[in-house]
């Protein structure tokens, strides 16, 4: 009897044949005749240039990120190619130190070039456009709240004068600390503020920090006149204007007239007459406006900017002396590369974001005749998400029994279920004029398949057979297809159908909450292997128990892809993807699901002398703390599980050796990483 040859992983691996009573699918298989000779497929030629163009890596990179010769992953921290760190070098050196999967790596000097680009945007834009005013930025601590991330910002905007965005107390305690030897940078206050937080603002305010609480709600304007008056306290004082223009991208109800934050304009004109009744109206220096988060279409920044613009005239000709524009976040970023309006994207970029906001003010300034204020962004995403790589290893994968065997014709003299007899003639059939026919009796002879089986007139051994016929036929449709100029539309769905899914060593929840929670998009391919044609087409599933702990959208410029492009698993040789532009938002969202926690973070800088170090290394949660933050006492634990082993031992369950065994894992693990790790 032949072998049967299961050809879908990197080495053959030989099944058992099948025992039927009279003529099953094994006979029938021992007795077919190939028509045509088994040709092997020969991979064309590929290099790292086809690899950037199939992941499009040069579209989204923005130039940090590309595809070298040797099928690595090179970041350029700096966007010159002098200056270019091997990523698959950062991922070993990191293994040599026992820092295992899944990295977040941080290269912060990718995160020095963001401020420096936006600091140059905006002065190209202030010189271009003859603005007579100064720009700003404030880093808003809710983008990345981790320390190591807020002190970069911090020191790297030193240049440039950059501030802090506070938008809680907690957030507040942070920045008040960390602005100890720069008190003249800003620090804006947004969000909702009680007694406390203003009483602290004020103090502050006195302690030397160019601190602005902005009113959000007209109750707190009451609350920032007491303690200034208390404490013979001149502050600077924001307010948050809820325009009539619409907010624009997936967080558009952020902006406009139903917003959750700010102040209509009727109560802005009773904010200026109570500020001049305690002779306070010089006070009021800043005006803020929010025209959403991501915004992907830049015609609503212009129409938010425009409004604001006039506010900001109408209230210095009513004697407000403002110094300061606030136009909020909405710096987008282009996940996808696609330069489009769609969510993931933006039809700009951030040279025409500055000079448009640059533009408008102005305008507004030149026809109204008021002084040019200093403008002031909080673009927290734009600086941010660039800076970090999340790296992950594959563990494993699974999928449809894609076999490739060369077509068949059977003995007319076996006494085969027809179904299996039809499967057997369509992967025989399949030709490159018969795609679509063979694919659909393809189909047909499954769903007759699966009906007799729920009849009970196919046995477990002949639906199995039933099923590998299916797939290989599925498969050798699905590849002739793809040499089409066009794909069949009917075929279209047999690229998720086939795929496999590969099994990754992370939480998407933990590390990718936005892909789960609002379906964002981030680009994601392998970091090595890259010279080589990638032959499998894969999901990505996570290590939680959940269903939706799965990433099935990829980034593509004409259309998201339900599948990525990944290479074969071998044995023994680690596989390993990345997801990049995670720098914002990402940390500070993840849940602790099934008990995973957060995963080794390592700060990563060019060495001045060439190469890269390592600046910084924060170890990822271990059992003990997830354990701690959910209220155990990890403590009683161990205690707990002796006092049970021993008992095991006294009863005869369990011996003393095999119970030291158990506790010693127990122990290993509630200090070890929440995640798998390689057997040491």
């Amino acid at each position: 009897m032949r072998r049967l040859v299961d050809t879908t992983c990197a080495a053959d691996r030989p099944v058992s044949p099948f025992r039927f009573p009279q003529a099953g699918p094994a006979d029938m298989l021992a007795r077919m005749t190939p028509q045509t000779p088994v040709v092997p497929i020969v991979p064309a030629k590929w290099s790292a240039a086809d690899a950037s163009a199939l992941y499009q890596i040069e579209l989204w990179g923005q130039g940090y990120f590309s595809v070298a010769s040797d099928g690595r992953i090179r970041v350029r921290p700096d966007r010159t190619p002098d200056n270019e760190i091997d990523l698959m070098e950062v991922v070993e050196g990191l293994a040599d130190r026992e820092l295992s999967p899944p990295l977040l790596i941080r290269f912060s000097d990718i995160l020095a070039d963001r401020l420096r680009a936006l600091h140059d945007a905006f002065q190209d834009a202030v010189t271009e456009h003859e603005y007579n005013g100064r720009y700003l930025a404030v880093f808003p601590i809710k983008v990345n709240q981790q320390r190591s991330v807020v002190e970069e910002v911090y020191r790297y905007g030193h240049d440039y004068e950059f501030g802090l965005e506070v938008g809680s107390k907690p957030e507040l305690l942070a920045a008040m600390a960390m602005t100890d030897e720069r008190s003249e940078r800003l620090i804006i206050c947004n969000g909702f503020k009680d007694d406390a937080y203003i009483e602290a603002v004020i103090l502050s305010t006195k302690l030397g920090r160019n601190i602005i609480p902005v009113i959000e709600k007209y109750s707190e304007l009451k609350l920032v006149l007491k303690h200034a008056r208390e404490y013979g306290v001149r502050p600077k004082i924001g307010v948050r204007a809820k325009l009539a223009s619409h907010g624009a991208g997936r967080w558009s109800t952020s902006a406009g007239e139903r917003s959750k934050f700010g102040l209509f304009v009727s109560e802005i004109l009773d904010m200026v007459e109570e500020l001049a009744v305690h002779d306070m109206l010089d006070c009021l220096s800043l005006i803020h406006c929010h025209p959403g988060s991501q915004i992907q279409d830049i015609r609503r920044l212009k129409d938010a900017i425009g409004e604001l613009g006039q506010m900001y005239a109408e209230l210095v000709n009513l004697g407000v002396s403002l110094e300061y524009v606030d136009v909020g976040g909405g710096l987008g970023v282009d996940y996808d590369g696609s330069r489009t309006s769609i969510g993931s994207s933006m039809n700009y970029t951030m040279e025409e974001y500055a000079a448009e906001v640059v533009y408008r003010l102005g305008s507004v300034c030149a026809e109204r005749n008021v002084p040019h204020p200093t403008i002031v962004s909080e673009s927290g995403r734009a600086m941010a998400a660039y800076q970090s790589v999340l790296v992950v290893n594959v563990l494993g994968a699974s999928g449809p029994r894609t076999t490739h065997v060369p077509p068949l014709e059977i003995d007319p003299s076996l006494d085969v279920p027809q179904p299996i007899r039809d499967l057997a003639n369509a992967l025989a059939g399949v030709s490159d004029s018969g795609l679509v026919e063979a694919y659909h009796d393809a189909v047909q002879g499954r769903d007759q398949a699966l009906d007799l089986f729920k009849l009970g007139y196919l046995s477990l051994e002949q639906r199995g057979m039933a099923e590998r016929l299916f797939w290989a036929t599925c498969a050798r449709v699905h590849d002739l297809a793809r040499d089409l100029e066009r794909m069949p539309e009917e075929l279209e769905p047999l690229e998720e159908i086939l795929s496999e899914t590969y099994f990754c060593n992370f939480s998407v929840f933990q590390s990718l909450p936005d892909s789960w929670a609002i379906g964002q998009l981030f680009p994601i391919m392998p970091i090595h292997r890259l010279d080589e044609r990638p032959t499998h087409r894969a999901v990505l599933a996570d290590m939680t128990c959940d269903s939706d702990g799965k990433i099935d959208r990829f980034v593509n410029v004409e259309d998201e892809r339900r599948v990525l492009e990944v290479h074969d698993l071998r044995a023994g040789e680690p596989y390993f993807l990345a997801a990049f532009l995670v720098g914002a938002y990402q940390e500070t969202l993840g849940d602790l699901h099934n008990l995973f926690g957060d995963t080794n973070v390592v700060h990563v800088r060019l060495h001045e002398e060439g190469g890269w170090w390592i600046e910084e290394t924060v170890k990822g949660d271990t059992a003990r703390d997830v354990l701690g933050y959910m209220r155990y006492d990890v403590d009683r634990l161990v205690p707990r599980l002796v006092k049970d082993c021993e008992t095991a031992v006294r009863e005869g369950r369990m011996t003393v050796p095999e119970s030291r065994v158990l506790v010693r894992f127990y122990e290993r693990a509630l200090g070890g990483y929440t995640y798998l790790e390689e057997e040491t």
